[in-house]
C-alpha cells in the first residue's frame, strides 16, 4: 500500500455500505484497497476483460458504456462499479472510461467476495440490483407516477360524444377520463369514437356514458412500469388510468412509454452532435424537460442529473462553435470558449440562462477580434434559440468586456484580487466558476492556477469573498418555519435557487479559493475541501448531505412541474411537502446556516 491509510478510512466512513463496518474491519478493508489515478479519456477496463476487483470513485467521474457503445451511466465520487462482472464470471460486461482527472480505489476480487459472504449489509447492497451500472432509466422499474406526462383531460358522463371528440382534438390526446364530480367512473378513447359512434351510426348528441368503458382496469401512482407493460400486453389496451383514492390523477398511454424510452442523455448528445442547423439543435434541447423527468424518476443522484443535462448544453455549445466556424472560416488564432454559472459548475437543471466568455490568444489583431465578435454573436444567438436565454447581467461573450485576449484577462483577475470592491467580488465569484467548453483548453489552465494562488494569498480579498458568500442565506423563518417569498407570482414559495443551492455554491467557491482547489462543481469542491483539510470531516459530511437534500428537492419539484404540464422553475411551496419532508429540509438549511456562521467567524479572525 503506497498511500496513507487514515484518509482512505475517513473516505470509506462516508460511503455505504462501508460505513456500516466496525472500525477494525473498516481498517482491514481500507488496507486492501489500492489507489489508481487516471487521466481524461483513459479506459479503466473494456467489456470482456477480466476484472481486477470492485472500483470505487474517490474523485472524478467515470462513464460506463454497453458493448454497443451506448452510455448507460455517468458516475461520480462514492459510486462503485464493476460488480456486475464480478457477480458473474469475473469478466467485465461493460466498458468504463474516465471523463476527467480521476482517482479510483480498487478492492481486490478476493476481498470483495469475502465481504459479500461475511457482511450482510455489504451483500444486501451489492446483491439487490442497486449497481451503479444498472439502467436507472429502465422503464420496468419506474414508478407510474413518474411516467405520467401531464394532468388527465376529463369529460362528464352526460356530455355529448361530439363534445368529447372536440376535447380530444383540442388537447391532442387519444383518451379522456370520465368523471362524475370527483369520482372516476370510466374511460372513452378515439377507438370508441370510431368503433361505437361512427361505425354504429350513433347520434353526435349521445351521452359519453353510453360509449365509455365503465370501471376500466386502473393502476396506482406507486405501481411499476412493468405493471403497465404486462397489463397492456395481456389485455391488448393502449390506455391505462391512474387512480388514487377513487380520483383520476393521470393517464398512461403507449405514447408515454415510447416517449420515455426515446429520451436519454446519450441520445440527446448524439443528436446535438449531428445537428446541421440551429433549429435542429433547438429540437434537441426541447426534450431536456422530459430527460429531467426521466432522470429524476430513475432516482439518480442530483449531481448525476445535472451533469447529464449540462453535457447536453456543452455539446450544443460545441456544435454551435463548429457551425460558426463553418460560416466564418477557421479561427485566425487559438481561442477558448468557457462557460461560467451553472453550466461552468456542471449543475444545470431544467431552467438555465447562458453565462460564457471568450479567451483569445495574445497574437490576435484588431481584425481578428472582429472575427471573434461575430463568432460570439452566432453562438450566443444560437444558445438563446435553444432555450439558454441571454444572461440578464450580460455575462456573455457578446459583451466586448468578456471577449478579450489573455493579457486582458490576466489584468482583470489581478485587478479584482488587488482591489476587492463589491463589483470585483461579484465578477470574481462568477469567473471562479469558469470551465473550458470548446477551443484550446491550455489557454485557461495556467491562468486558473496563477489566479487561485494569487487570490488565496491575499487575505483581504479572501475576507471580501467570504463576506460576499454570506449575502444569500437559507430560508429559515421563526418557530421552525420557512422564510418564503412575500409577494408576486411566487408568494409563499421557497426560492430553491437563491436561498437553497446558492448559499452552498457560494461556500464551495470560498473553500476552493482558500484551498486553491481547481474543481468548479460544488459537490466536488466540498469533497476536495474535506480532503485538503479546509473543513473538518464531520462538517464536510453534514454540509454535503444537506446540499444533496436541498439540490435533490429542487430537482424533484422541477420534475413534478414538468409532469403537470408546466415549465420548470426554482420555486417550491412548503404546502406541497409532507411534515416529514419539511422537517428534513429545514434541518438541511440549518446545517448550511451553521457552516456560513463558521466561515463568517473565520473571516473575523482573518480581518
Amino acid at each position: 500500500m503506497d498511500h496513507p491509510i487514515e484518509p482512505i478510512i475517513g473516505f470509506l466512513e462516508t460511503v455505504h455500505p462501508y460505513d456500516s463496518l466496525p472500525r477494525d474491519e473498516l481498517a482491514r478493508v481500507a488496507h486492501s484497497f489500492s489507489r489508481r489515478h487516471y487521466i481524461p479519456g483513459e479506459e479503466v477496463y473494456h467489456a470482456g476483460e477480466p476484472l481486477k476487483g470492485l472500483y470505487l470513485i474517490k474523485r472524478g467521474s467515470v462513464e460506463v458504456q454497453e458493448p454497443s457503445g451506448q452510455v448507460i451511466s455517468l458516475l461520480g465520487p462514492r459510486n462503485s462499479f464493476g460488480e456486475r462482472g464480478l457477480a458473474r464470471d469475473g469478466l467485465a460486461v461493460t466498458t468504463a472510461r474516465v471523463t476527467e482527472d480521476t482517482v479510483l480505489l480498487l478492492l481486490p476480487v478476493d476481498e470483495y467476495r469475502r465481504l459479500l459472504a461475511t457482511v450482510p449489509a455489504f451483500n444486501r447492497f451489492f446483491s439487490r440490483g442497486r449497481s451503479s451500472e444498472a439502467r436507472a432509466g429502465d422503464l420496468t422499474t419506474q414508478k407510474v407516477g413518474d411516467l405520467m406526462a401531464r394532468k388527465p383531460v376529463v369529460v362528464g358522463p352526460q356530455e355529448s360524444v361530439k363534445a368529447a371528440a372536440q376535447k380530444m382534438r383540442d388537447a391532442k390526446v387519444s383518451s379522456l377520463g370520465v368523471v362524475d364530480g370527483e369520482a372516476f367512473i370510466g374511460i372513452v378513447t378515439v377507438r370508441d369514437m370510431t368503433n361505437k359512434v361512427l361505425a354504429g351510426g350513433l347520434d353526435l348528441a349521445t351521452p359519453v356514458s353510453e360509449v365509455m368503458t365503465p370501471e376500466p382496469i386502473c393502476l396506482r401512482p406507486d405501481s411499476l412500469g412493468s405493471d403497465i407493460l404486462h397489463i397492456m400486453l395481456e389485455r391488448r389496451i393502449g390506455h391505462l388510468p391512474v387512480v388514487e383514492d377513487g380520483r383520476l390523477v393521470g393517464m398512461i398511454t403507449q405514447t408515454d412509454l415510447t416517449r420515455f424510452q426515446a429520451v436519454s442523455s446519450a441520445q440527446l448528445v448524439r443528436d446535438a452532435a449531428m445537428a446541421e442547423t440551429v433549429g435542429e439543435l433547438a429540437s434537441v434541447t426541447a426534450r431536456i424537460p422530459k430527460l429531467l423527468v426521466q432522470l429524476v424518476g430513475g432516482h439518480n443522484a442530483h449531481e448525476v442529473v445535472t451533469r447529464l443535462i449540462t453535457d447536453v448544453a456543452d455539446t450544443v455549445t460545441r456544435r454551435l462553435l463548429a457551425l460558426a466556424e463553418a460560416e466564418l472560416g477557421p479561427a485566425p488564432v487559438p481561442y477558448l470558449w468557457l462557460a461560467c454559472g451553472s453550466q461552468g459548475r456542471q449543475e444545470q437543471t431544467g431552467v438555465s440562462d447562458q453565462d460564457n466568455c471568450l479567451m483569445i490568444d495574445d497574437a490576435a489583431t484588431a481584425e481578428d477580434m472582429t472575427h471573434f465578435a461575430k463568432l460570439a454573436k452566432i453562438v450566443s444567438d444560437g444558445l438563446d434559440a435553444c432555450g439558454y436565454v441571454y444572461c440578464p447581467g450580460d455575462m456573455m461573450a457578446t459583451n466586448p468586456m468578456w471577449c478579450q485576449p489573455m493579457r486582458v484577462w490576466r489584468g482583470y483577475f489581478r485587478k479584482w484580487v488587488a482591489t476587492p470592491d463589491p463589483m470585483a467580488q461579484m465578477l470574481a465569484s462568477v469567473m471562479f466558476d469558469l470551465r473550458p467548453i470548446g477551443g484550446q483548453a491550455s489557454l485557461f489552465a495556467e491562468l486558473q492556477h496563477e489566479t487561485l494562488a494569487m487570490a488565496a494569498k491575499n487575505s483581504i480579498f479572501v475576507a471580501h469573498m467570504i463576506a460576499n458568500s454570506l449575502k444569500h442565506t437559507p430560508p429559515l423563518g421563526l418557530l421552525r418555519g420557512f422564510a418564503t417569498v412575500r409577494s408576486g407570482e411566487f408568494k409563499n414559495h421557497i426560492d430553491m435557487k437563491h436561498n437553497g443551492v446558492v448559499p452552498v455554491v457560494d461556500l464551495g467557491r470560498v473553500y476552493a479559493l482558500i484551498g486553491q482547489l481547481e474543481p468548479a462543481n460544488t459537490r466536488a469542491r466540498l469533497e476536495a475541501a474535506e480532503s485538503a483539510g479546509v473543513i473538518s470531516v464531520s462538517g464536510a459530511r453534514d454540509l454535503i448531505e444537506a446540499y444533496d437534500l436541498i439540490a435533490q428537492t429542487r430537482l424533484e419539484n422541477q420534475a413534478r412541474l414538468v409532469r403537470s404540464g408546466r415549465k420548470p422553475d426554482n420555486f417550491l411551496a412548503p404546502s406541497d411537502m409532507s411534515d416529514f419532508e419539511r422537517s428534513h429540509l429545514r434541518d438541511a438549511f440549518v446545517v448550511v446556516r451553521t457552516m456560513q456562521s463558521a466561515v463568517g467567524q473565520a473571516r473575523g479572525a482573518r480581518s
